[in-house]
């Protein structure tokens, strides 16, 4: 496993005219990786999850410092009950291997997502991770799991409307504050492995203004330099634009 340092300040090396501050990452590939090595499914799962450190030691060196993972989304409900529930038992692997490394490197786990319906002993884990880390700024990762866009927006506006709030008093800036990205502000850079060109219902408020990059390289084989080549792109986009 790849040792990140024990803290993430200051570890940039790569210059970049503009980089993002926030970047999601649709993390998708994993089967079609596993079949074209003649592997189960799962396997390429489980290799994707340990791609997740990898990926994220790069952010850090890149001088990135909010990461939004795509982990599971409200529609992988509907593949096989065999691959969901052992891609939660390697979700529950990650997080008791991570959580004590990511307290102590500075990194906040944030959960966006509902726990309804996943496995109790998986949820309480969950939990404890964020909670673990609760105090953490160097570094935030924000993990998307049991996630649907549409559910969030649903969600925030039930909230804005079981506390009373006025239309009129109703501004983007505080609905963002009943979004589960509450203070982590726009994606500005969208990734999405695996050479799809969907958004899959992810993040639609957070992504609206944000640079959409695909890439045919599955998620397993996401590395360093890849990520750079997502970055050179962004910055492409932004040659000779105002801000």
């Amino acid at each position: 496993m790849i040792k990140l340092p024990k803290t993430l300040e200051s570890i940039s090396t790569i210059e970049f005219q503009r980089l993002p501050r926030h970047i999601g990452i649709m993390m998708d590939g994993n089967g079609r990786w596993a079949r074209q090595r003649g592997w189960s499914r799962l396997e390429g799962h489980r290799q994707g999850t340990q791609n997740v450190r990898r990926a994220l030691d790069a952010c850090a060196r890149c001088g990135i410092r909010i990461v939004t993972l795509y982990v599971f989304s409200t529609e992988n409900w509907g593949r096989p009950r065999e691959e969901v529930e052992g891609f939660f038992e390697l979700l529950a692997e990650v997080i008791d291997r991570e959580t004590e490394n990511f307290r102590r490197q500075g990194v906040r786990l944030i959960h966006s997502g509902a726990l309804d319906g996943v496995p109790p002993v998986l949820a309480e884990k969950v939990r404890r991770a964020v909670d673990a880390t609760r105090e953490n700024r160097a570094y935030m990762l924000n993990v998307a799991f049991n996630y649907g866009g549409r559910m969030e927006i649903l969600r925030a506006a039930r909230r804005i409307l079981e506390d009373g709030i006025s239309p009129r008093a109703l501004t983007e800036e505080l609905f963002e504050r009943y979004l589960y990205t509450a203070g982590l502000g726009d994606m500005d850079l969208v990734i999405r492995t695996g050479g799809d060109q969907r958004l899959s219902n992810f993040f639609p408020w957070q992504a609206a203004r944000g640079v959409f990059y695909s890439t045919p390289t599955f998620w397993p084989d996401f590395d360093e330099r890849e990520l750079r080549k997502a970055l050179e792109d962004y910055n492409r986009f932004w040659v000779g634009r105002e801000e």
